[in-house]
């Protein structure tokens, strides 16, 4: 019983750390709002149910610093009644409070990107108290979602990557200090960085991936996706041998309890973390002279662009990449279709030139 404990999965556990997370939170918020969250509890993860909650109780602080009735009660007193009160135009204001505001002494911003999430869970939010009668007026529906500007695709060139995982395995540049810790760790640090630009996963995918979850035999790793379900992901001889090297290196190690299984270990002998994958990346790529700001997920850009640039098969790099609805892949890579396009409108010509 202990050793099941002690050995569960690394998706398990962040589970229980956001549910634990979020009842926190829902001791800050008004009692009318575990209703919301019991309403949306099998269609969501408990990840998003807690980004729910941060952006919720985000406006109700909205509310409680700038509305005179409001400011006086305190924020888990607002009675369900409040939502009724608030118009259209309180609902733009706090899109505008949203461009810029202060908490805990810093300044804090939200793009269009922020601003956008964050009316969607409002919009969520009033839309269960509006479906189930509970309150007459629906004003977020009323206010338009911020235009999204799409985001340029970053991306490392072949020979970005060659130099990139070069650097991984030398080292050269590191400082004296780093080196003694890059001596521990390069084997493992190639093996991750190959393993995320040979395959595509999620940095999340990556660091919950447990020794049995390898299949060499068929070369695949078993990946839990974004939504919890199980999938198989193929890779390379690259990806193939960098492991193996690695596996031979990790039979050393000497797992802290509860992190046996785990495939990636950090110098401590736990689990790797997401923070410490993306430190390590920003590492190396700073070490290249002139290459881009590089973090995992665009290590994961880069595999999806390579893959469409090979293929050309849209629902085939949504299908690798975990992308449940296509659309997210195409909004990401229809940019690569227009370039295409434009290249072959400059590759004709008419008349040579005199």
């Amino acid at each position: 019983m202990e050793n099941q404990t002690t050995n569960q999965n690394y998706h398990e556990q962040e589970m229980k750390r956001h549910i634990l997370q979020m009842r926190e939170v829902l001791a800050t918020l008004p009692p009318f709002c575990k209703q919301f969250f019991r309403g949306i509890e099998n269609q969501t993860s408990a990840r998003t149910r807690l980004a729910y909650a941060y952006d919720i109780r985000l406006f109700f602080e909205f509310l409680h610093e700038t509305n005179g009735v409001y400011r006086k009660m305190d924020i888990v007193d607002f009675p369900l009644s409040l939502l009724d009160e608030i118009g259209r135009e309180d609902i733009e204001e706090y899109m505008e409070y949203l461009s810029l505001y202060i908490r805990d002494g810093q300044e804090i911003t939200n793009n269009e990107r922020g601003k956008s999430r964050k009316l969607a869970s409002l919009r969520s939010f009033y839309q269960y108290y509006f479906r189930n009668e509970l309150i007459h007026n629906n004003p977020p529906a009323l206010v338009p979602m911020p235009k999204l500007h799409e985001k340029e695709i970053v991306r490392l060139d072949p020979n970005e990557v060659a130099v990139l995982l070069d650097q991984v395995e030398a080292g050269s540049k590191l400082t004296k200090s780093q080196q003694r810790f890059h001596e521990k760790t390069k084997v493992r640090d190639l093996a991750l960085l190959t393993l995320l630009l040979g395959t595509g996963i999620r940095v999340s995918e990556c660091v919950g991936l447990n020794l049995e979850d390898v299949d060499f035999d068929n070369l695949g790793i078993k990946v839990l996706r974004k939504g919890g379900y199980e999938d198989i992901v193929y890779f390379g001889e690259e990806v193939e041998q960098a492991l193996l090297s690695y596996l031979e290196e990790r039979k050393r190690c000497v797992p802290n309890t509860g992190h046996e299984n785990a495939l990636f270990l950090s110098i401590q002998n736990r689990r790797i973390t997401v923070r410490a994958v993306e430190n390590l990346v920003k590492k190396y790529a700073s070490l290249v002279t002139g290459l881009k700001k590089i973090t995992p997920h665009k290590l994961r850009s880069t595999y999806g662009t390579t893959l469409y640039q090979e293929t050309g098969d849209i629902y085939l790099v949504a299908d690798v990449l975990g992308h449940k609805d296509v659309n997210t892949t195409r909004k990401h890579y229809a940019a690569m279709k227009d370039a295409n396009k434009r290249k072959a409108a400059k590759t004709i010509r008419l008349r040579e030139d005199v």
